[in-house]
């Protein structure tokens, strides 16, 4: 797989130009199990560790780099309070995740991070903030009443509107900011929002998960992966 490793070294060597990357390992997986269009999907489940999952017959080297560049950040996140079990700390997390891809590869946001948002959701997911038993696929992948990808539309929503009330911050000097600084920002979104929806349907495709060669190194196989998460 060298095109994932050539891929692997330049998503290390732009991130590195924008914030301290922690060291870690990389595994990478071939499969099917990808976003749809795209061809890799990545998941970093804990510190020092990230999964990436490519499709040889779909391999697009961008599409891998902006895929990694997103796990990095979830990687900088981990050695601080983590991605986090509770609802309001996964919103946070890919919020970040997602605006820290526009600040290392600039164009423009993911297509899940541009989810249509249902009235009323912020105030749905207010209710649910500090659930640490809130249903992940059902916020980010569409498994039930939740449009699919409407947790990264919102938790990117709730991180620009964080980064337009504090000039000067950004996703990677939020990188290891705790939740609990970004509830009012939550607040604000809830106040301009509507009454929560009963049902929020959608039909996009899949988004990926959470996730480059490590400073350390780089692990292969040539395998199906298990799901990955947001």
């Amino acid at each position: 797989m060298s095109e994932v490793r050539a891929a692997t070294r330049d998503a290390v060597a732009k991130v590195s130009e924008r914030a301290d990357l922690p060291r870690f390992d990389l595994v990478v997986r071939a499969g099917s199990d990808v976003i749809p269009d795209w061809g890799v999907a990545g998941h970093t489940p804990a510190a020092g560790v990230v999964y990436l999952t490519v499709n040889p017959d779909r391999f697009d080297a961008a599409l891998t780099v902006r895929t990694l560049v997103r796990q990095m950040h979830h990687l900088i996140r981990w050695d601080g309070p983590g991605y986090g079990k509770s609802l309001g700390e996964a919103l946070v997390s890919e919020g970040l995740a997602g605006h820290f891809v526009l600040q290392v590869l600039g164009g423009k946001p993911d297509p899940w991070d541009v989810t249509t948002l249902a009235t009323g959701l912020a105030r749905k997911a207010m209710n649910e903030w500090a659930r640490p038993d809130y249903d992940h696929a059902r916020w980010f992948q569409g498994k039930g009443d939740i449009r699919k990808w409407a947790g990264y539309g919102l938790g990117h929503k709730l991180v620009a509107e964080h980064l337009a009330q504090n000039t000067g911050a950004d996703a990677v000097t939020l990188a290891t900011t705790r939740v609990d600084a970004f509830r009012p920002t939550m607040r604000k979104l809830v106040n301009e929002d509507g009454p929560a929806p009963l049902r929020d349907g959608g039909d996009e495709g899949e988004p990926f998960s959470d996730a480059a060669n490590d400073a350390a190194g780089t692990t292969e196989e040539m395998e199906k992966p298990a799901d990955s998460q947001g």
